[in-house]
């Protein structure tokens, strides 16, 4: 297989939906951006090993039952398919339920969330035992708060995880955008958890297919010949001196929470990239999203820190992974959204945690408690109850990041747990064999 693993071979070369007698893949993602690029990127991987994969788009995402509205899909399409793989998203599982009912097909769910977060649901709900299949549980989690992950959802988010959480038993293997060279414990303690609790019918395979993003960047420049004007402003910085600001696709804040922002990042004094875009319309995973407003930022704020040389304000799409492997990045304000996780962690950046809804506060206490690799901006329950998190606080865990003996430290463990997820795609590395594994597994006779 390709070192590159984005790098897509030739797919089904027949075309359309039909079958070659081989094995096909069928990807149903959930339609939010996050959730579609993971299983994108893992189309990208399987097809790199030149297996054909199918990537339901939006139209078949939007229903809520395309095998029970489609009953004839698989057999008709994929008539001489010696099997059908159906790799869905865990928010789409009631859509695959009728897969069990044709002969060729199996399936397997994709956690989009980290392996610590789905084991720590898992655990609280068997009442925190000390040991799973007499396995010891020896990571320091009993004494930690955990989040709810329904905390800062909408009613109508809550009603579709509750339903589609009903069709998990029918799956074959579970996927996991992770890598147990950062989370091989709580992988380990799910595999347990399978044995044990969760299929009361076979054991489940867990494949950790993670990383899924880029882990080495491209030296290409764009087509016009240019950098992004970003990179080439990183480019006149001194090494880990900018912090790098960004809330995903799914994250609005108050004009008033903007401020707060604004003015702890001058109080600061640490340069900065701060990419300022609404978030996603039509989003329906928090409150935040129902008045569909545009956000300002302070009056002056941006001339004055762009002419002062202080930092630089980026409107709509920027190149992450290229920001975050500059070495002039040093601290990655974040939503922690596990995608973004995995993607500062890759580059050995240190993440400021910010975390507003589902999965992303047990992420950020895996990131600030756990692998140490950050810290908290805020505190979680002020957060969750919509107060203000003020200038001093953001300036100060921006200092604590950027500024001091503490800081330098997360740094270097950052920049460890980046080198071994970067080896870990190489020949022999540990993600590279799952890779190897799963598609060894969907192949076999």
């Amino acid at each position: 297989m390709a070192t590159q693993h984005r790098q897509q071979h030739d797919q089904n070369k027949n075309g359309g939906l039909k079958g070659t007698g081989s094995v096909i893949v069928i990807m149903v993602p959930f339609s939010l951006q996050s959730h579609m690029n993971q299983l994108l990127q893992l189309s990208c991987l399987i097809s790199s090993y030149n297996v054909p994969v199918h990537y339901l788009g939006s139209t078949f995402c939007n229903s809520q039952s395309i095998f029970a509205s489609h009953s004839s899909l698989f057999s008709n399409n994929f008539p001489q398919a010696r099997r059908v793989v159906i790799i869905h998203d865990v928010l789409t599982s009631s859509a695959v339920q009728d897969a069990r009912s044709v002969a060729n097909a199996e399936s397997y769910t994709f956690n989009c969330a980290s392996a610590f977060n789905i084991f720590s649901h898992y655990w609280e709900e068997m009442g925190k035992p000390s040991q799973i299949g007499g396995h010891e549980i020896s990571i320091p989690i009993n004494n930690l708060y955990l989040p709810s992950v329904l905390e800062g959802l909408t009613p109508e988010s809550i009603r579709k995880m509750d339903h589609e959480y009903q069709f998990l038993g029918s799956r074959s293997g579970e996927l996991y955008n992770t890598s147990r060279s950062i989370e091989g414990n709580f992988l380990g303690l799910l595999s347990k958890l399978t044995e044990t609790t969760i299929s009361n019918e076979k054991k489940i395979n867990i494949w950790a297919m993670g990383p899924l993003n880029p882990v080495t960047i491209s030296s290409k420049v764009s087509s016009t010949g240019r950098r992004d004007k970003c990179l080439e402003w990183l480019d006149n910085q001194k090494p880990n001196s900018v912090m790098y600001i960004c809330f995903g696709t799914t994250i609005s804040m108050t004009n008033d929470q903007i401020e707060q922002v604004a003015v702890g990042l001058e109080q600061s004094g640490t340069k900065f990239i701060w990419v300022f875009r609404d978030a996603d319309k039509g989003d329906h995973c928090t409150r935040a999203r129902a008045c569909c407003r545009s956000p300002s930022l302070p009056q002056g704020f941006e001339e004055r820190v762009e002419g002062e040389g202080m930092g630089m304000v980026v409107r709509g799409w920027a190149p992450q992974p290229q920001i975050l492997g500059h070495p002039s990045t040093g601290g990655f304000m974040s939503h922690c959204g596990w995608n973004s996780c995995m993607e500062s962690i890759g580059m050995g950046v240190p993440i400021a945690a910010w975390p507003m809804h589902s999965d992303q506060p047990r992420n950020a206490i895996l990131i600030t408690l756990l692998l140490k690799v950050g810290v908290s901006v805020g505190d979680w329950d002020q957060i969750a109850k919509k107060q203000l998190v003020s200038s001093s606080m953001i300036s100060k865990s921006v200092r604590t990041l950027m500024a001091s003996d503490e800081g330098d430290e997360m740094r270097k463990r950052a920049a460890d747990l980046g080198a071994a997820l970067r080896t870990s795609t190489g020949e022999g590395g540990v993600s590279r064999m799952e890779w190897d594994s799963f598609v060894k597994h969907i192949l076999r006779s």
